[in-house]
């Protein structure tokens, strides 16, 4: 369920450890994510575990903490969504900037599945729900395994 534009990847995840890493905000679009997330991963052969934390805040620790305790690779999984104040800007940019920086730091991917919002029905046409246009946990999985087998050809070389 991918959107228009984006790639058709099917990825051998055999021999793999995927941590989903969830918020806990917004727990319908939330649920979707996760969905679909597992979907890729049980279809890919990796081993994987969910893993929950208050919110989209708290993922980029808890992936260090994940990938630098045997994970290949982390799905986080959030959702922030635009309020009347700059909470909105400063939890997106902490939340990003994190996570890219745990991937870095780590040399490990991290698949990138926060939705940041202007509303919740934005949340819900990318959730993978039914009715959904877009199902960003199956492409947030899709990239954390794929990149995950990129960083291992790289190292094998």
């Amino acid at each position: 369920m991918s959107g228009a534009g984006s790639p058709d990847i099917s990825v051998d995840g055999t021999g793999l450890e995927v941590v989903i890493i969830a918020g806990r905000w917004h727990d319908v679009i939330t649920d979707g994510l996760i969905a679909g997330a597992t979907r890729v991963l049980e279809a890919s052969g990796a081993t994987y575990s969910l893993v929950r934390v208050p919110g989209s805040f708290e993922l980029p620790v808890a992936s260090k903490v994940a990938l630098e305790n045997g994970a290949d690779a982390v799905v986080a999984l959030g959702v922030i969504i635009r309020g009347g104040t700059p909470h909105f800007e400063y939890v997106s940019a902490a939340a990003t900037d994190g996570l890219t920086r745990v991937a870095l730091d780590t040399g490990k991917p991290v698949g990138f599945g926060v939705l940041t919002l202007d509303d919740e029905q934005q949340g819900l046409d990318r959730a993978g729900l039914p009715g959904s246009k877009e199902d960003k946990g199956e492409e947030a999985a899709t990239a954390a395994l794929s990149t995950a087998l990129v960083l291992k050809e790289l190292r094998e070389r």
